[in-house]
């Protein structure tokens, strides 16, 4: 997920969020909830892409799939709002089936290279028959399942983790990956690290916000880093904004990060060519 104040590189075009046109909490529920169910067959719902580098030699390894709704009243909508929305409306599952396909689509487009991260809900993971939806979705298209990394949060305390651990263990078997998003962010629940399937790590912005003049924000940091890497987990920082944090992440054995120091959620076409333009040019 992303986070921070965005600094856009002067070399891209970038898509940014408009500003509101309208206060959204102003709106009724049942107004929003009318709009989204419209917005589903309409190309109001667009994709983003938060691209990821690697901490070794600063190419782009990846992107996070991000949703953004384009509200004809209240301009450009997050994907925690739109989440929220479609929660209380019920469309949970086919906002979710929606943006998936709309990510694919885009980035089908990429060097093979790249690798797509897509978020998964907790109400997906407690549908009994979401490893074998998601499965047949993937199978339209040409992206191959080791190219994708699903990202789940602690919310996951909302949903039976012994069936989490079984659709994600049936998807693991297909090839695809699995990461604990926002790690760090709240209650840090050990057990989802011995318990379930996982890939990878985020770390939540806020493990890197005060690194390196917080003595003691840098020693959790290094003894997360480190417990990831003792599980055979790859570690990835979210909300880098500065070269210092950058730096700091790199020295401690993180192997990748996301954050506006490099770029802010952008259009497909920009994910490319900014990792043509980032190889080979390290962490500048």
């Amino acid at each position: 997920m992303e986070s921070g104040k965005p600094k856009s590189p002067p070399s891209l075009r970038v898509v940014n969020e408009r500003d509101p046109i309208g206060d959204l909490r102003a709106a009724s529920p049942a107004q929003l909830e009318g709009d989204l169910l419209q917005a589903l067959d309409s190309q109001d719902i667009v994709v983003l892409f938060q691209p990821q580098f690697s901490c070794r030699d600063g190419a782009v390894v990846g992107a996070e799939a991000l949703a953004r709704w384009n509200h004809p009243a209240f301009g450009q909508i997050g994907a925690r709002d739109l989440f929220a929305i479609a929660e209380r409306a019920g469309l949970v599952a086919p906002l979710s089936r929606h943006v998936v396909s709309l990510a694919l689509e885009e980035a089908a487009q990429w060097p093979v290279n790249l690798s797509l991260s897509l978020n998964i809900t907790p109400e997906e993971l407690s549908d009994p028959h979401f490893a074998s939806d998601f499965a047949n979705l993937i199978a339209k298209s040409p992206i191959e399942p080791r190219r994708l990394m699903l990202e789940i949060t602690e919310d996951l305390l909302l949903c039976n983790i012994e069936q989490a651990a079984g659709a994600l263990g049936a998807l693991r078997e297909l090839g695809f990956r699995t990461a604990l998003d926002d790690f760090g962010a709240g209650f840090c629940n050990f057990r989802y690290l011995r318990d379930l399937p996982l890939d990878a790590i985020k770390l939540d912005k806020i493990m890197v916000d005060t690194v390196p003049g917080d003595a003691k924000a840098l020693a959790v940091l290094r003894a997360i880093i480190a417990l990831g890497h003792a599980l055979n987990l790859d570690v990835y920082a979210e909300g880098v904004e500065t070269e210092i944090q950058r730096a700091a992440i790199q020295a401690e054995g993180c192997q990748y990060w996301q954050g506006f120091l490099r770029a802010v959620p952008m259009a497909s076409d920009n994910v490319v060519q900014l990792a043509q333009t980032a190889r080979g040019r390290g962490h500048g």
